[in-house]
């Protein structure tokens, strides 16, 4: 039986996972823990949950494994330092420190940084560092259902690996082809993130949501993406991409690209933080949602060339544009497609202990072809009724117990038809950037006004934002042209034609605002400006609680979908503790709050009207 802890860290996105004997006991983001959206900070936090909840010490371990090589990654920043001197002094200068006194030295960082966990026999320790592209690769295939698959990695960068293209089989993983810095679809993706406004490695999916308001058929859209595919990025028939780095910064600079070469490029300057998004804005992102979209494609043919797979493995940070994902899906590319839901750096974490279990170890691996083994991804810390009541006690909260969960959910479906929104807090918190129905706000679907509602009272984020439906899976397909699962929330389908409704003839002339206004679906605040909505399909298996909840909803109206949307708001990760929940929920104007089977209601809390002490500090991402 090997014990194996991953680890993720110093970049963004840190976090740790367990397993034992192959099978995934814990994982979890170190931002849950600290409050610190992306945190780069040695998971420390996160470690003390998954060795707490496997009932091991640090001695118990047979290896802890970081997610890549720190050597490699500092071959490339100096060659590149190198190849564009005397461009990036300041760079140079800026990141030298860091990597000199710590980043360089990262076993002895590790070590050291485990022993504020406790004590332990630092002998008796194996520490494993695989490539970052492997660490990818496995967390994606070997927690797939497949026997076989090929597995397709694009991110922005790891080592000197932007993309790879890998074929698993069994307890192995082969590589056959990879893309190498600065050439990235991903950091491509980021640079137009940079550019209109938002923050890189955490607002690229708010260019994705803004994609749909820019209308791909007019003639600025069209221009956009021929500059985008002539001037800055040269796409292969395999998906490679060359990109013009007489445009780009961010190889050696402090910023993605040059503003002032795009300016003259696009025809507009860089768009600042928190300024009003026009019409240009979204057409740009749009434009560079369908180049992505292109190249995605590439690669899966070329994929599919390479290995004759019929199962597909997505990971790296890529794999979270679920737009993508809906388009590559309905190409068929492969007969089945499996995603990472934790597909970004912090899913390197599992992927690094699940490797070493299976490649460093030799351990055998079964699959079924059918489930995974993530179970949902419910893989973080779940609370007693003790701690809850601890909360109870400490803000003198008003609630009541339910001793019926089946009286809990009738009522509580009939607050969220009723327009009220509810904080619902159930069981083991999820794995990944993605609120699955333990820690979540909800809210219904049908109500024409629930987007803007959510986005500027319960949020705190832009109005453009688009919010996903949970559905019941076995009704998916009275709503969505969706002939597949999706219960990590990372596909996209389209509204079902018949739940549509007639748009105003002059829709595309519309502003953005206007057209957001305008009422889609029968299912309006889940319906994306293309008729498309970011789905989760809810499975009585991994989901029998939040399931309970949905089905007493569509008893009680006939629908079988709800918004599901993260608990927590903007600037912040997603709720941990019923304290996190707690001060959510009263800092917002969230209605009702749910904590396993205790539910409060915010107008009989005796400090729900101070709104100082409940004051939610927001910050921008």
């Amino acid at each position: 039986m090997k014990r194996i802890l991953g680890i993720s860290a110093f970049y963004h996105d840190s976090a740790a996972a367990l397993t034992v004997d192959g099978k995934i006991i814990a994982a979890a983001q170190e931002e849950r823990f600290t409050g610190k959206k992306h945190t780069p900070d040695f998971p420390i936090h996160a470690i003390q949950y998954c060795l707490t909840e496997a009932g091991l010490t640090i001695d118990d371990l047979d290896a802890v494994v970081f997610y890549d090589k720190p050597f490699l990654k500092f071959e490339r920043l100096l060659e590149t330092y190198y190849a564009f001197a005397p461009r990036g002094a300041a760079s140079f200068v800026r990141a030298m420190p860091v990597w000199l006194n710590e980043k360089l030295f990262l076993k002895k960082l590790v070590f050291d940084s485990l022993r504020e966990i406790g004590d332990y026999n630092k002998k008796k320790i194996s520490l494993l560092f695989p490539e970052h592209h492997l660490s990818h690769a496995a967390a994606a295939f070997f927690p797939s259902p497949f026997r076989s698959a090929a597995i397709l990695t694009i991110d922005g960068v790891g080592e000197w690996c932007t993309a790879s293209i890998a074929g698993g089989e069994g307890n192995k993983i082969t590589f056959f082809k990879e893309m190498h810095f600065p050439h990235s679809a991903g950091l491509l993706y980021s640079a137009f993130t940079y550019y209109l406004g938002f923050t890189v490695n955490s607002g690229e999916y708010k260019l994705m949501g803004l994609a749909p308001y820019g209308n791909p058929h007019v003639a600025q859209t069209k221009k956009f993406i021929d500059i985008i595919k002539t001037k800055l990025v040269d796409i292969k028939e395999d998906g490679s991409v060359w990109l013009n780095q007489d445009f780009f910064n961010y190889a050696t600079g402090l910023t993605m690209v040059k503003d002032r070469d795009w300016e003259k490029l696009f025809g507009f300057p860089r768009r600042i933080a928190e300024t009003e998004i026009t019409q240009h804005h979204c057409n740009l992102a749009c434009a560079i949602q369908n180049v992505t979209e292109e190249i995605v494609l590439k690669m899966a043919h070329e994929a599919k060339s390479l290995t004759g797979a019929e199962n597909l493995c997505l990971a790296g940070g890529v794999a979270l544009n679920c737009v993508a994902n809906g388009k590559l899906l309905r190409e068929k590319i492969f007969k089945n497609i499996f995603i990472q839901p934790a597909a970004g750096d912090a899913g390197g974490a599992l992927g690094a202990a699940i490797a070493a279990h299976f490649i460093y170890f030799e351990q055998e691996r079964n699959a079924d072809g059918q489930h995974d083994q993530m179970s949902g991804a419910f893989l973080g810390p779940a609370f007693t009724v003790g701690d809850i009541e601890a909360v109870n006690g400490k803000f003198n909260a008003v609630c009541r117990r339910y001793g019926d969960f089946n009286e809990l959910t009738k009522y509580i479906a009939a607050k969220i038809a009723e327009g009220m929104v509810v904080g619902w807090f159930q069981g083991k918190m999820e794995f990944g950037p993605r609120a699955l129905g333990n820690r979540s706000i909800l809210a219904d679907a049908r109500n024409p006004g629930m987007q803007q509602k959510l986005n500027l009272k319960i949020k705190y984020r832009e109005a453009f934002r688009p919010f996903a439906p949970s559905v019941l899976a076995e009704d998916v397909r009275d709503y969505f042209n969706l002939e597949t699962d999706s219960p990590y929330m990372l596909l996209t389908a389209f509204v079902r034609e018949a739940r549509r409704n007639p748009l105003p003839a002059d829709y595309d002339d519309l502003p953005p605002r206007d057209r957001l206004s305008c009422l889609r679906s029968d299912l309006p605040s889940v319906t994306h400006l293309d008729f498309s909505a970011r789905i989760q399909t809810v499975h009585k298996e991994t989901h029998p609680r939040f399931r309970q909840l949905i089905n007493a909803f569509k008893d009680l109206t006939g629908c079988a979908a709800v918004i599901n949307t993260s608990f927590n708001v903007r600037g912040k990760p997603l709720v941990c503790t019923p304290e996190d929940a707690y001060r959510c929920f009263m800092g917002t104007e969230m209605d009702y709050l749910v904590m396993e089977d205790f539910v409060y209601c915010k107008a009989e809390q005796h400090d729900w009207q101070n709104k100082e002490k409940w004051k939610v500090t927001v910050d921008a991402d």
